[in-house]
């Protein structure tokens, strides 16, 4: 009789712990599965209206996701009296973390709104482009300083997200579900999310003081220096022009625009050139302007460029540098079109006689072709074509081209095509940790740069390919440098007037790693290789050649300090250079394999 009424008291209780879990657990459960379906869906359009720069159009979608958002919300607290079960406690922080997210998102939206035209979105009419070209300027510096009011509220709802998504511990989790990855996923999405909100902060800084940079209330001076990386350079390329151009509450003057070799004829005593370019320079014995990019760390480079800049009859006190590459030339006559500047239409159509665009050929036609007649300023010619651009960008209406330039001249940042220096410490700072600055960067890892420098082998690094090869095994490593130049010589004939753009190119190989590296073996090398420390970390450098329709190669070997970590590597671009392939192996295993366009971190 007592074991029969026991097994109905049993039976009773899994009744209603049925009942419990299908009302209080399964059914919400259900519920917030469909809801969390529809608000993916939801943030997939959402993802789709952005790309279309349509910025009430997004905020509108912004709002309905919003909306949809919040009633998952409303479903998941039916569970949240589960939260002492550590799984139920990450999604409540993630689902509330991802609230924060979205009125940051709405924050930003309200800032940018009154502003859109000018940030190059699209917003109905505006009287905006009825201006003039130096008053669009002018109206978008002045109102820099009302949207970046709403800087700190952003930041506050992304604070309150990182400490709700930093409690999340992805070491509770399996590996894997059947073939499904979950550990890496949420440490992959942590990291993702931590990358960006790092970004947010350090730019925060720049942000706040961009209505300063372009010269409200008080004018600004910058220097902006023409770097050619078709004979490229450790800092991006051949210092070839350069401009001065004051800029106050966004009216710009432009003071001066020539080219690097009229600002080196105003330094009356020119020093001896240092040990690096009497050791691989062909035929220099002086130090000049236009060699002085000598470091890959550009802030250093900077330093070297005022210790002669400081000796020169048109010095100017500057407030910042800005150096730019030609891929700036050509990304910018990729949107505006065809453009004319000192009677040379230019183009970034293909020239098949260079197999380049049509703006480099041009451009080394004018400036370095012999002529039996003297050009004057032949290399202020890019200076001019930039201004012209640049006007031809402000003549325009924002929401027809601002978005798209903008966007591209931050991947040009990123990629290394701009470099930024400031006077200000606090903004070079900035500048610095987003990485803005081609600063060479401090790493408790494995760490490797390597920086090739064109000494007076024409513009051949238009036509000269690089491919790397980095494994480790242990704490060994070797790296393989491939050269390849599959073009002919160019004719480089001065008296017949030949223009010589692809001649044999004469490279200074440096390889930059963890500080107390061992060398083991450097072959390449046509000269004696030295091996030193610089900027923090071990250098091995090296001479080499690159002949027209030949391959070169550089194979290097070496022992890691037993304190680095050999599976941990930040790989750091050089400016100026293009779609390097790279494959790094670690103990046989590839780990990557793609283009080195950007500063890389592989673990």
């Amino acid at each position: 009789m007592k074991k029969n009424r026991l097994v109905q008291v049993l039976i009773l209780i899994l009744i209603i712990l049925l009942i419990i879990g299908y009302f209080f657990i399964w059914r919400p459960v259900k519920k917030i599965e469909a809801q969390g379906k529809k608000v993916i869906n939801k943030g997939k359009e959402l993802k789709k209206v952005f790309s279309k720069n349509d910025i009430d159009l997004f905020e509108k979608e912004l709002k309905d996701f919003y909306s949809d958002y919040s009633q998952l919300e409303k479903e998941a607290k039916s569970i949240y009296w589960l939260s002492f079960i550590p799984y139920v406690a990450d999604f409540k922080n993630g689902l509330i973390a991802g609230q924060h997210l979205i009125l940051a998102g709405q924050k930003a939206i309200e800032a940018i709104v009154p502003y859109a035209d000018l940030l190059g979105f699209k917003k109905g009419e505006s009287s905006f482009v009825e201006k003039s070209a130096e008053d669009r300027l002018q109206t978008a510096v002045l109102t820099l300083d009302k949207m970046i009011q709403k800087i700190d509220p952003i930041s506050q709802e992304i604070a309150q997200a990182e400490i709700l998504i930093e409690k999340i511990d992805s070491k509770r989790y399996p590996k894997k579900i059947g073939k499904r990855e979950i550990r890496g996923t949420i440490d992959n999405i942590k990291e993702q999310f931590f990358g960006l909100t790092s970004l947010f902060v350090e730019a925060k800084p720049l942000l706040k003081r961009l209505p300063e940079i372009f010269g409200k209330d008080k004018e600004k001076t910058y220097l902006i220096l023409f770097q050619n990386d078709k004979e490229l350079r450790a800092t991006g390329g051949f210092l070839t022009s350069y401009a001065v151009f004051k800029i106050k509450n966004g009216k710009i003057n432009i003071d001066r625009s020539e080219d690097i070799y009229s600002l080196d004829e105003t330094i009356a005593s020119h020093p001896k050139a240092p040990r690096e370019i009497l050791t691989y320079h062909k035929d220099v014995y002086q130090f000049n302007i236009r060699d002085s990019n000598l470091s890959p760390d550009f802030p250093t480079s900077v330093e070297l460029f005022n210790s002669l800049y400081k000796k020169s009859g048109a010095r100017v006190d500057y407030n910042g540098i800005i150096a730019l590459d030609s891929k700036i030339l050509v990304d910018m006559l990729e949107i505006f079109g065809d453009t004319e500047a000192g009677g040379v239409t230019f183009s970034s159509k293909i020239d098949k006689r260079c197999d380049c665009p049509q703006v480099l050929y041009q451009l080394f036609d004018i400036v370095d072709r012999p002529t039996p007649y003297l050009r004057e300023n032949r290399k202020g010619i890019l200076g001019d074509l930039m201004f012209a651009l640049f006007y031809k960008a402000i003549g325009f209406s924002p929401s027809k081209y601002w978005g798209t330039l903008i966007q591209t001249m931050y991947k040009n940042l990123e990629e290394k095509h701009i470099l930024l220096y400031f006077v200000d410490k606090e903004l070079q700072k900035a500048v610095e940790k987003l990485n803005f600055a081609g600063k060479i960067r401090d790493y408790d890892g494995d760490y490797l740069h390597i920086n090739n420098v064109n000494f007076a082998g024409a513009k051949s690094n238009l036509f000269v390919s690089q491919k790397y090869l980095v494994e480790t095994k242990g704490k060994e490593k070797e790296i393989t440098i491939v050269f390849q130049n599959p073009y002919p010589h160019s004719d480089c004939n001065l008296e017949r007037g030949g223009l010589c753009l692809n001649a044999t190119l004469r490279n200074w190989i440096r390889i930059y790693i963890p500080k107390g590296s061992k060398l083991i073996k450097f072959s390449g090398s046509t000269k004696k290789v030295e091996v030193y420390e610089d900027l923090g970390k071990t250098v091995f450098e090296g001479f080499m050649t690159v002949a027209p329709e030949k391959t070169a190669k550089v194979v290097v070997n070496y022992q890691l300090p037993e304190k680095i970590n050999p599976k941990k590597i930040l790989i750091q671009k050089q400016p100026g250079t293009y779609n390097d392939e790279i494959i790094v192996k670690v103990d046989g295993k590839k780990v990557f394999e793609g283009v080195l366009n950007i500063d890389r971190e592989i673990k």
